[in-house]
């Protein structure tokens, strides 16, 4: 009695001062009882790849596939010392110190099983599950850094042994061998490697739950493949369950996320709810930001009185995540955006920068041609896994600024610290909602039906997140492109005094065009007529004299009054 008594107040001592999360009714809270709204960054890219995250979509989308790609030029050594090396770099203290920093209060880890476990043809005895160190050290470290800034750590099982489904990349599932659905050793070895998991952590405060399995797509019984159409789902509640049952024997604290079919958004014949701590996950993506396309979650999370959690979103543009998170808010349903790192990124808060020598890879794997030679290759992939490390990534500002401040603030902010007399790039307008730091037409993208809604933001996908168009140089500099009538850009300067500059501005067209400059109030400073430099990048430079600014900050807009001005830059002399 006396040793119960000892180690209860010792788990009271643990937990009443901690924040572990559970559910009360369709909220999440913590031990306090406070609400807790999920603010999450899910680390997609790093303990699992998809081929366009590495540029090799094309080509090679599953994992194992990217890895053959890469055995065949440096060896199957060569390869494993790569990925020792992109894992290492991927995530370190330093990007969880980051997001923090960022406003993030949770994570979503993105777990491949084969760094946890044997595939099972590997198993030496069959039904056996042999733990690798690797994947569960990995998970330790994270945690940790989770711990050292208060954030919570979700476990999202992305690889499942066998693959969860038909969408290949998201699983890294091979055809050729059985599917989780079809074998029975896959799932016994999900259910045990959910109990590994929850035996390791049932004591962590700051794990925040388990995402059971990644985006289900499986056709049952339905004809669509990824079982959008499926009405039972009735292998999925199974297993699901399953996996609950296995977990509560070793923890009866953690909160379990659960995920329909059709990547997590088909709840069809759900069986009664079978535990009392569990949510339900969704994932979002490119649609509108209305009640409307949150009418399923809702309703679910109304029927079984049971919190929801969007479990991952992204890859879209700025104005896209502002308007998600406002409409989140509103309804207090958390999130996890998606992805963190990505080579060639504009939609992610950093960017892994691409080489020549890796592009050279990827034309090679794509086209064929010369064979790079081993040396080449390997020295190419290791500077991709050296730009991994955060001190080498881009971070992008603008898509921070979007996803915390702007969603509840229409204030502007200069990019950059501009000053006059002083050239400003045409691309550092500032950060700010549209509408209020610049005004373009095209700036989500949306899968609808009606192909005339359907935009890709920045078309150029060079620089900045939001939907002015950005494009690249033959010689790398950038420039705003694809400008229309009633488009305009606002930059925020600061003059030394009171006086009147002469304002002279690089651009191209292939016709003649006009563009108007405004200060933030509306008024009038001047008008400008472009001649025709006969090319979209063929740059001329023209000027005006008598543009007067104020002593300190002044904002000035530069409209488009017609279509296709391309702007590089412009000075104030």
């Amino acid at each position: 009695m006396k040793r119960t008594i000892l180690l209860s107040a010792l788990l009271l001592s643990q937990f009443g001062t901690s924040q572990l999360l559970k559910t009360d009714g369709k909220k999440i809270v913590n031990d306090k009882g406070e609400n807790i709204q999920l603010r999450g960054l899910g680390l997609g890219g790093w303990m699992l790849q998809e081929g366009y995250m590495l540029k090799t979509a094309d080509f090679a989308g599953p994992q194992f596939k990217i890895k053959e790609k890469i055995a065949d030029l440096i060896g199957q050594e060569g390869m494993e010392n790569f990925y020792k090396a992109y894992l290492k770099n991927g995530i370190t203290k330093q990007d969880i110190d980051f997001l923090a920093k960022s406003g993030f209060n949770s994570i979503r880890l993105p777990m491949h099983y084969n760094l946890y476990t044997l595939p099972i043809e590997k198993e030496e005895v069959k039904g056996q599950n042999t733990w690798l160190e690797e994947g569960f050290k990995m998970t330790d470290d994270l945690l940790k850094w989770c711990k050292d800034n208060k954030i919570y750590l979700i476990l999202d099982l992305h690889a499942v042994p066998g693959g969860q489904g038909n969408d290949a990349n998201i699983s890294d599932n091979d055809k050729s061998k059985p599917s989780l659905w079809e074998n029975e050793d896959n799932q016994k070895k999900t259910i045990a490697l959910w109990k590994k998991l929850a035996e390791r952590y049932k004591d962590e405060p700051w794990i925040g739950g388990y995402d059971l399995i990644n985006e289900p797509n499986i056709n049952f019984t339905g004809k669509n493949p990824n079982g959008t159409d499926e009405m039972s789902n009735a292998p999925l509640w199974k297993l699901q369950k399953e996996i609950t049952e296995a977990i509560r024997e070793v923890d009866k604290k953690h909160i379990i996320f659960l995920e329909g079919n059709g990547w997590g958004n088909n709840y069809n014949g759900l069986i009664p709810i079978w535990d009392d701590n569990m949510a339900f996950s969704f994932h979002k993506y490119w649609n509108y930001n209305n009640d409307e396309t949150l009418k399923f979650a809702l309703d679910l999370r109304e029927k079984h009185n049971m919190p929801i959690w969007l479990g991952e979103t992204g890859e879209n543009s700025n104005v896209w995540f502002t308007e998600l998170i406002q409409l989140l808010d509103k309804h207090n349903i958390g999130y996890a955006f998606w992805p963190m790192k990505k080579i060639d990124n504009i939609a992610g808060i950093t960017n892994v920068k691409i080489t020549p020598e890796y592009q050279k890879l990827l034309n090679y794997w794509k086209n064929g041609g010369e064979k790079p030679s081993k040396e080449f290759a390997t020295k190419a992939l290791m500077q991709i896994a050296e730009n991994y490390k955060f001190s080498n990534v881009e971070i992008k500002n603008d898509v921070i600024d979007a996803m915390f401040r702007q969603t509840k603030d229409n204030s502007t902010k200069p990019f950059k610290n501009h000053q006059a007399p002083g050239k400003v790039n045409a691309t550092d307008y500032d950060l700010g909602q549209i509408g209020s730091a610049y005004q373009d037409k095209d700036f989500i993208n949306l899968w609808v039906s009606d192909a005339a809604k359907r935009s890709e933001w920045n078309s150029g996908n060079q620089l900045r997140n939001d939907g002015v168009d950005i494009y690249k140089t033959k010689d790398n500099n950038y420039y705003v492109g694809k400008t229309e009538s009633g488009e305009w850009l606002q930059y925020t300067i600061n003059s030394k005094t009171d006086r009147a500059y002469s304002f002279e501005i690089k651009y191209a067209s292939a016709k003649d065009g006009k563009i108007r400059i405004e200060d933030g109030s509306g008024k009038q400073l001047s008008t400008l007529s472009l001649q025709s430099t006969g090319g979209n990048e063929t740059w001329k430079t023209t000027s005006i004299k008598e543009i007067n600014l104020k002593k300190g900050e002044n904002k000035i807009r530069i409209y488009f009054e017609n279509y296709g001005i391309n702007i590089n830059s412009f000075e104030l002399k």
